[in-house]
């Protein structure tokens, strides 16, 4: 099966193209289109994963249901049945990969939430001690549990730049000393109901990042919600702290792409046959640990 790479939905106006998914405008309302493209390196790559935006958008379902009882989202439907019949044309590029949503004002941060050191947190730990300005003990390691999870909130990169992250007062300058601490509020306890769920699947959820808006009914959680592109999970049984740890995610992506010596400059590389497999692999079996159902990719 060949990926989706672009999606076109004729007179139906596109807003936007992402790194990994198309926006259209539908009346009061948008449409968000998980397409199979992969980006590595703030680099949309040359070929895709097949079933990739099948697998997130499944996957990011599960999640906001699970944690809808903490937070509202932004879901109008989710079958193209339920969709309006402008869309119902497009049902082969659409269906399990697609979310009608609400439209909201998003907060211009990104809200992450980290239990575990790793990635940037880790470099800027060794530096000097501290994630997002927060000190932490001495003596930790890359991939060590953290004492208790943190908001580590980040600047949201308009132009597909590698998002910075800032302390919490500069978040309480952009969004205001109310909302600042409400998004660090749900931004905790989210993580927390995630990670209890992941660790009763034999997973570590090491962080994570989410995306709020404001709607006139208030804060709604939106975009993707804790799907291997937007957040670490790890395997519980072979975490060891002093180094990377094997992900579900796309590091077989990174790996490949280090190995070839890639200057992460255009034009983005494409991948080999079985990079592509391993991968999708690892996002299937993301999915089917956390939800515990099989995906049906013949939809």
């Amino acid at each position: 099966m060949s990926p989706l790479l672009k999606t076109n939905l004729g007179a139906i106006p596109l807003l936007a193209r992402g790194k990994v998914r198309d926006l259209y405008a539908i009346d009061d309302a948008l449409l968000l289109v998980a397409t199979d493209r992969i980006s590595a390196f703030d680099h949309v790559l040359g070929s895709g994963i097949p079933n990739k935006g099948k697998i997130l958008t499944q996957i990011s379902l599960f999640w906001f249901d699970l944690l809808s009882n903490l937070v509202p989202n932004h879901l109008i439907a989710t079958k193209v049945a339920d969709f309006p019949a402008s869309l119902q044309p497009y049902a082969n590029q659409l269906e399990g990969r697609s979310m009608l949503v609400k439209r909201a004002q998003m907060f211009p941060v990104e809200c992450v939430a980290r239990g575990y050191l790793a990635g940037s947190g880790w470099k800027e730990y060794q530096a000097s001690d501290t994630v997002c300005g927060i000190a932490l003990p001495e003596g930790l390691q890359d991939g060590s549990r953290l004492p208790e999870p943190l908001f580590t909130p980040s600047t949201k990169s308009q132009d597909g730049s590698h998002d910075e992250n800032i302390p919490f007062s500069v978040v309480e300058k952009i969004v205001g000393v109310d909302v600042a601490h409400e998004l660090r509020r749900l931004t905790l306890a989210l993580y927390l109901r995630a990670s209890e769920h992941a660790e009763s699947c034999g997973l570590i959820l090491a962080d994570t990042k989410f995306e709020f808006g404001t709607t006139p009914d208030g804060i709604v959680l939106a975009d993707e919600v804790l799907t291997p592109d937007s957040s670490r999970f790890w395997e519980a049984a072979t975490w060891k702290p002093g180094g990377p740890q094997p992900s579900f995610d796309k590091q077989f992506v990174r790996d490949y792409l280090e190995s070839i010596h890639w200057n992460k400059q255009e034009p983005a590389p494409s991948l080999p046959n079985d990079v592509v497999e391993r991968t999708l692999q690892k996002y299937l079996e993301a999915f089917r640990r956390l939800t515990g159902r099989e995906l049906d990719l013949a939809q």
